[in-house]
């Protein structure tokens, strides 16, 4: 009995510890500004890359920051100063001042060159 016990402790430890090594979902991507944005007029595009849990933003404005996840779900956008939440698809990012972006749309590759006989 004292055997089981240990084993399902250790499973249970094992799992608990593996879940918040998973990097989360990737953010990376063309997003647009479509409320309370820093940028005179909405619609203005901001940049994400991610590489694990580690961020670079670009707002749009142009302003560039450091990021990281702080738990699935929650960033911290270092220069700013602020957190934000993103959705579980992520398609959406809500900072705490009410700002929001939209993932925009990817644009189709340029069409290849043309080559004259």
């Amino acid at each position: 009995m004292r055997t089981a016990t240990h084993v399902i402790a250790l499973s249970t430890t094992l799992i608990a510890t593996a879940a918040p090594a998973q990097v989360p979902m990737n953010l990376t991507g063309r997003y647009q500004c479509i409320e309370r944005c820093a940028a005179a007029e909405p619609g203005q595009f901001a940049y994400v890359t991610q590489n694990g849990w580690e961020l670079n933003v670009v707002s749009e404005v142009g302003a560039a920051s450091r990021a990281w996840v702080d738990y699935p779900g929650r960033l911290w956008i270092n220069a700013a100063q602020m957190g934000a939440i993103y959705s579980p698809d992520g398609l959406t990012i809500q900072f705490d001042n009410g700002t929001i972006w939209q993932r925009a749309p990817e644009l189709p590759p340029p069409p290849p060159p043309r080559r004259h006989r």
